[in-house]
C-alpha cells in the first residue's frame, strides 16, 4: 500500500511539472495563458521590480540548494530516499508556479520588431523548448524527475550505480538544457523590462548553477568527468577538442 501512495505521489508531482512546463512556455512567449511576462497588474517600477526579483530568487534557492548533495542527505533523513526527486520536482513546480502568480510586468519596451525577424526569433524560442525536453530524454528524463526512483521502489529493485552519458548534443555542448533554457528566455520578438529582467537573472543563476553542478559532478565520476570538460564547450556549442 506505501508503494503503491508513493507511485501516486511521484505521478501527481510530475503531471504537476508538465502542466508547469507547458504554461512555462506561454508565460515567456505571452501566448494562451491568462498571466503572462508582459500581462497582469501593472504597478510601480521598484515594487514590481522587488517583488519580481524575490520570486526568481526564492526558485534560484529552492532549485540549487535542494539539488546539492549535502542537502539531500539531510533531507533522506526526512523524506524517504525513492521520493526525494519527486519532491525536489514537486517544489520546484510550486516555486514556478507562484513566480507566475505573482509576476509584475515590466512593460517598458527595449526592443520590438516585425515581420520575418518577429517569425525567425519565435521560432528559435520554441527551438529552445525543444532543445530542453530532448536534452532531458536523452539522459534519462523519468529519472530526472523522479518517476524511475519510485518505479523501482515499486517492483523492489535496487538503485542502479550512477552513469556518465553524453549522447547527442551532450557531444558538443556539456550543458544541453541549460542552453535550451537561454535560448527561449532571450529570443522573443518583444523585448520589454520585465522580460529583460527574467532574462539576465536566470542567465545569471543558470551560469552559477552549473559551477555547483560540475563540482558535484567531478567528484561524482572524477577524471573521466575532467576529461569530459576538457574536451566539451560548457554551454556554446563547438566541435568537440580533441578525440
Amino acid at each position: 500500500m506505501m508503494r503503491a501512495v508513493a507511485a501516486a505521489y511521484a505521478l501527481f508531482a510530475y503531471v504537476l511539472f508538465l502542466g508547469t512546463v507547458l504554461y512555462a512556455v506561454g508565460f515567456v512567449g505571452n501566448w494562451v495563458v491568462p498571466r503572462t511576462i508582459d500581462s497582469g497588474p501593472v504597478g510601480a517600477l521598484v515594487p514590481s521590480l522587488a517583488i519580481d526579483l524575490g520570486l526568481l530568487g526564492l526558485f534560484a534557492v529552492q532549485h540549487s540548494l535542494m539539488a546539492r548533495p549535502f542537502f539531500k542527505r539531510w533531507w533522506t533523513r526526512i523524506v524517504p530516499a525513492p521520493l526525494e526527486r519527486s519532491t525536489y520536482v514537486l517544489l520546484a513546480s510550486l516555486a514556478l508556479d507562484l513566480l507566475f502568480w505573482q509576476w509584475r510586468p515590466l512593460p517598458a519596451p527595449i526592443w520590438a520588431v516585425s515581420g520575418a525577424l518577429a517569425g525567425a526569433l519565435t521560432g528559435l524560442m520554441l527551438l529552445g523548448w525543444v532543445v530542453v525536453l530532448i536534452s532531458t530524454f536523452l539522459i534519462s528524463h523519468f529519472e530526472l524527475f523522479g518517476l524511475a526512483q519510485v518505479w523501482r521502489h515499486l517492483n523492489q529493485r535496487p538503485i542502479p550505480a550512477p552513469s556518465m552519458m553524453t549522447p547527442l548534443f551532450y557531444g558538443f555542448v556539456r550543458h544541453p538544457i541549460y542552453l535550451g533554457f537561454m535560448i527561449a528566455f532571450w529570443a522573443t520578438p518583444t523585448m520589454t523590462l520585465g522580460h529583460l529582467v527574467f532574462a539576465i537573472m536566470t542567465t545569471l543563476y543558470i551560469l552559477v548553477a552549473i559551477q555547483f553542478e560540475e563540482h558535484d559532478l567531478v567528484v561524482l565520476f572524477g577524471e573521466r568527468y575532467l576529461a569530459y570538460r576538457r574536451r566539451v564547450s560548457m554551454i556554446v556549442p563547438l566541435p568537440p577538442r580533441g578525440p
